[in-house]
């Protein structure tokens, strides 16, 4: 019986030759890109779990690899030889438009996907179909982002490699995240929500829902997350202590003022004509 690509990821050690490594590294790069392969997956209940081996195996790729040199015209860069950049063919379904932008290998890009420039996806990413990746945003390495989402310029959706078993961000299908957003360790964005321009979100993030009356904050056993449908704006709230109350100093806080509607959808559909 043939091994699975997990089960020879896991027979590599320090003695094993390198180009048969590399060669079992390739194949692992290649479900990747595929998306047979994925470093989270959501189970029947809707709940995302981490997938640890694939995150070894993207550090072992790492491990593994040599600095090696690539040239793109007249740049030139110095990375490991694992893991080079992707090439795509017009027949692949997707849009890169010039000007700087950069996909690695290891990530899968579904068909109808829009990337402006500059723009960066790393590696072990998951990005869904008809997805709209703009300007100066950022696709973090394991992260997976659903169908249909758009993520405004200069958004940033970070990546988590290591401990290998916490969760990356999660961006859920039809998701609008806003300009100089910051979405990170781990956060789970469900589907449909809208996320205002300049909104952060962090694993130490509080959010407070004003329509249902809720504060959202992780936990030991579960990430922070984003309601269906919620859309959040940037907000502050008053900090306590003395110094803070005579100084009347607040702290940046997400808010969430409304669930999605017609009205919403309206204001943050894209435009066919872009596509």
């Amino acid at each position: 019986m043939t091994n699975t690509i997990e089960e020879r990821l896991a027979t590599i050690g320090p003695k094993t030759d390198r180009m048969e490594a590399v060669r079992t590294i390739g194949l692992f790069l290649s479900e990747l890109e595929a998306g047979s392969v994925r470093a989270a997956v959501r189970d029947e209940d809707g709940v995302w779990h981490s997938q640890a081996w694939v995150k070894q195996g993207i550090l072992l790729a790492f491990r593994v690899g040599v600095a090696a040199e690539f040239a793109s015209g007249t740049l030139s860069f110095i990375d490991k030889d694992t893991i080079p950049t992707r090439r795509f063919r017009a027949q692949d379904g997707i849009r890169i438009v010039p000007g700087g932008s950069s996909i690695r290998r290891g990530t899968f890009i579904a068909k109808g996907v829009v990337m402006m420039p500059p723009a960066y996806v790393n590696v072990g990413a998951y990005v869904d179909e008809d997805t709209m990746i703009d300007s100066h945003a950022l696709v973090g390495s394991c992260a997976q982002i659903g169908k249909r989402v758009h993520l405004s310029a200069a958004a940033q959706i970070g990546g988590v490699l290591e401990p290998v078993g916490n969760l990356p961000v999660i961006i859920e299908d039809d998701v609008v995240v806003g300009g100089n957003c910051g979405i990170y360790e781990g956060t789970v964005v469900r589907g449909r929500a809208v996320i205002g321009a300049g909104v952060v979100l962090t694993g130490s993030t509080p959010v407070y829902d004003t329509v249902r009356g809720q504060i959202y904050r992780r936990s030991a056993d579960r990430p922070l997350e984003i309601p269906y449908g919620a859309v959040v704006i940037p907000g502050s709230r008053m900090m306590k202590g003395n110094f803070a109350e005579k100084h009347a100093l607040h702290v940046a806080t997400p808010i969430i003022v409304k669930y999605r509607d017609e009205k919403t959808d309206a204001s943050t559909a894209l435009e066919d004509a872009l596509r």
